[in-house]
């Protein structure tokens, strides 16, 4: 012996590192989420699905029902990968619930394959309760859709269904030009970057500005810039211009109680210009339009909303510039300025009732 220390088996040292490692990380991502104000009530572990028995006893309800079979899988279209090899599977009958090819659960070693860990994953949501299950997945994953329909369709005799929304990766921009990652290098922006250079509500903002497999370019300028550009600036802009209008009223004190509960005895009649309308009719539609992305799992409608009332507001605004007639505050004319304030009040609480469904904070002015 040279008296050199020798490593120590590994088997010794793994999981307590595994663990170790694994528990750092998602304290790492559960800090991200917060600083960006997501909240997950629940978070899964496979291992936990796994030391459960959920997998094995979701495999043995599909072997039961005669789903399952011991097969061999046609060789993958084009040029073969250099580890495929033909064998004998067990294989999930998907075809039968719109997959295009049976899919394998039990790789050649008899330990499961991701899909049937992914199973069980599933069959785990569907015994706490789940009514209907949401998915979120990067867009190179689209092609593990339709199997995993077909598998929770098939456990629950499509009594439970499950929706897929696929994200595409947003690239970052930076003085107009992108910022090249790579995680070879080791250069790339996290989501906790993003947050400090820009802000929570400005990242949640903005991330909700496009349909979610749609391309996205986050310009860093941009959501920073105090421009009619950026739609962040603009919807925020509405809604302090909103509150500074109210604040002027309270303080001249000729025009009564401008609270909510006040307001909403005003008589509207005196409302009755083509940009004062317009403005109602664009708060009219935020109950309908609200449900109606909510039903399409599609948050963006609530961002393009929010900008074309901001817009509308902004408008009017503009003419009264122009047009003494449409000021918002009209001395010697209470009752047509309680109107007006009734429009702007509510103009404010849709934008506040907006930013609350994407989680970002109204301000009441800006600096």
């Amino acid at each position: 012996m040279d008296g050199t220390p020798r490593p120590a088996p590994e088997a010794t040292w793994l999981e307590t590192v595994r663990g170790f490692a694994v528990a750092h990380m998602l304290g790492a991502i559960k800090e991200d989420l917060a600083a960006l104000g997501v909240h997950h009530d629940v978070f899964s572990s496979e291992a936990d699905v796994l030391a459960r028995g959920v997998t094995d006893a979701a495999i043995d309800q599909l072997a039961k029902a005669d789903l399952l079979y011991n097969g061999v899988l046609e060789p993958p279209k084009g040029k073969l990968p250099d580890d495929w090899e033909e064998r004998e599977q067990l294989l999930f009958r998907s075809t039968g619930f719109g997959d295009d090819v049976d899919r394998p659960l039990r790789k050649s070693d008899g330990t499961n394959t991701y899909f049937a860990n992914d199973i069980g994953y599933h069959m785990d949501k569907v015994a706490r309760g789940a009514q209907v299950m949401i998915d979120v997945w990067g867009a190179d994953h689209g092609g593990y859709v339709k199997r995993m329909k077909a598998a929770v369709k098939a456990l629950t005799g499509d009594t439970v269904p499950l929706e897929v929304l696929l994200c595409q990766i947003v690239h970052i921009l930076r003085d107009g030009q992108p910022v090249k990652m790579s995680k070879r290098a080791g250069t790339f922006v996290t989501l906790r970057d993003l947050i400090d250079e820009v802000g929570r509500d400005a990242v949640r903002f903005t991330m909700l500005t496009r349909k979610s497999d749609a391309q996205m370019e986050f310009d860093l300028d941009l959501v920073v810039a105090q421009q009619r550009d950026n739609p962040v600036f603009y919807v925020q802009y509405a809604h302090a211009r909103c509150r500074s209008v109210l604040r002027s009223a309270a303080e001249e004190g000729a025009y009564g109680a401008v609270d909510d509960a006040a307001l909403a005895t005003a008589t509207l009649d005196s409302l009755t210009s083509d940009a004062e309308m317009a403005l109602v009719r664009r708060l009219a539609e935020w109950p309908r339009m609200v449900e109606a992305a909510a039903l399409a799992r599609e948050p963006h409608r609530v961002a393009f909303y929010l900008a074309e009332l901001a817009g509308d507001f902004h408008a009017l605004w503009n003419r009264g510039r122009d047009d003494a007639s449409l000021r918002f505050l009209q001395a010697g004319a209470v009752e047509a300025t309680r109107a007006r304030l009734a429009l702007v009040a509510a103009t404010a609480a849709v934008i506040r009732s907006g930013l609350a469904v994407m989680g970002v904070d109204p301000v009441e002015e800006m600096r």
